[in-house]
């Protein structure tokens, strides 16, 4: 593949995801608040953690890590299954009805839409995220390209040792808590989301 025609893409792809994985939901969340719809602001709460992943990722690239390849691929793997896992979740929102109610679905379908086609595309990249001299090569340096503009924004006079002791430690937060929740919560409450 041409690198213009990939660095085209992957800024498509950077800012679909702004907009389902942040704004969006962001939007839906604020919506369900209002509407005090728990079942759906649970999901969501739910959905924000998971999603969080992206989020470090997204630092991990922007501090150069090689790894942030594998946290971004695992993101998109794990936020379609945080979003249809919890059976009393899916039977409370099937149940209701409504504009909130089609908004939320519709959302919820194209995210998992996203992630599915993102973690494909992923795969043959996976390769960038093994060594530093692999994350050199220019189809890996593209992926950066978007993460570097954010840090020019949002963190110009931030150095990138800061950034990756941040991004590292929210990684092991992160993996930490997902083992917990694997081998201590979903043990005892399976999949129900409130435990009960």
């Amino acid at each position: 593949m041409p690198i213009e025609l990939l660095r085209s893409l992957l800024w498509t792809n950077y800012r679909l995801g702004i907009l389902f994985a942040g704004l969006i939901p962001l939007g839906l969340l604020m919506w369900t608040l209002r509407q005090q719809a728990r079942p759906l602001t649970h999901l969501l709460v739910i959905y924000g953690r998971v999603a969080s992943l992206l989020a470090i990722a997204g630092y991990m690239m922007m501090a150069e890590i090689p790894q942030s390849f594998f946290a971004s691929f695992g993101a998109l793997i794990l936020i379609p299954i945080s979003l249809w896992f919890w059976v009393d979740l899916n039977e409370e929102i099937e149940d209701r009805r409504g504009q909130l109610k089609s908004s939320f679905s519709a959302w919820r379908w194209a995210m998992t839409l996203y992630c599915v086609i993102g973690a494909l595309t992923h795969i043959p990249f996976l390769k960038c995220g093994f060594s530093q001299e692999a994350i050199a090569a220019p189809m890996c340096q593209a992926w950066l390209e978007a993460p570097w503009a954010f840090k020019a924004i949002f963190h110009s006079n931030t150095e990138t040792g800061k950034l990756r002791f941040i991004a590292v430690i929210a990684l092991i937060v992160y993996v930490l808590y997902l083992v917990y929740f694997l081998f201590f919560r979903l043990t005892k409450q399976g999949r129900s989301a409130t435990g009960f």
